[in-house]
C-alpha cells in the first residue's frame, strides 16, 4: 500500500516540479495542491473537492487519495479538481476559510458554494452521486443527452 501512496503523491506534484513534457495527463489536471487564495479560478468551470489533513501521513488522507486516484475518469467526467492541503502550519487561505479539524473532505459546487463536508474518507461513487443530484449537473446531463441524440428524434 505504501508504494501506491508514494506513486499517487508523486503524480500529484509532478507538474509542480517543472517537468514540462507537453500536454498534461488528465490525472495531472485533476490533482493539485490547494495553494490558491480562493477558489475563484474554478467558478462555473470546475467542482473543487478539497481534502484537508494535518499530515500527508494521516491514514484517512492516504485512504481518501487512494479512493480518488482509483476512479479518476469519474472525476474528470464531472469536472472535478481535487485540491489537497496537508500543512496546517502554513495557515492557507482555504484552510482559514473552511476551518477543518484534522481530516476533512469538502465538495464545492461550480457556483462556489460548499455542498458537502465529510470528516472521513468518501468513495468516488458517493461523491459522484452527490454531484449528479446537483441542479447544474442535472442540466449538464440533459444537454449532453440532447447533443448526442440523433437528428430527427
Amino acid at each position: 500500500m505504501k508504494p501506491l501512496i508514494s506513486l499517487v503523491i508523486a503524480g500529484f506534484f509532478a507538474t509542480a516540479l517543472g517537468a514540462d513534457t507537453g500536454a498534461p495527463s488528465p490525472e495531472d489536471t485533476v490533482f493539485r495542491a490547494a495553494d490558491m487564495a480562493d477558489l475563484s479560478e474554478f467558478h462555473w468551470k470546475k467542482r473543487p473537492v478539497v481534502v484537508f489533513a494535518d499530515s500527508e501521513n494521516d491514514p484517512a488522507f492516504i485512504e481518501q487519495m487512494e479512493l480518488l486516484a482509483a476512479r479518476t475518469e469519474a472525476l474528470i467526467e464531472r469536472d472535478v479538481v481535487v485540491l489537497t492541503d496537508t500543512d496546517p502550519a502554513a495557515r492557507s487561505a482555504l484552510r482559514l476559510k473552511m476551518r477543518p479539524r484534522g481530516f476533512m473532505l469538502v465538495l464545492v459546487g461550480k457556483d462556489g458554494g460548499i455542498k458537502l463536508r465529510k470528516p472521513f474518507p468518501w468513495d468516488v461513487r458517493e461523491i459522484s452521486r452527490s454531484i449528479d443530484k446537483m441542479p447544474i449537473r442535472q442540466r449538464e446531463i440533459r444537454e449532453e443527452k440532447e447533443a448526442n441524440r440523433p437528428e430527427g428524434q
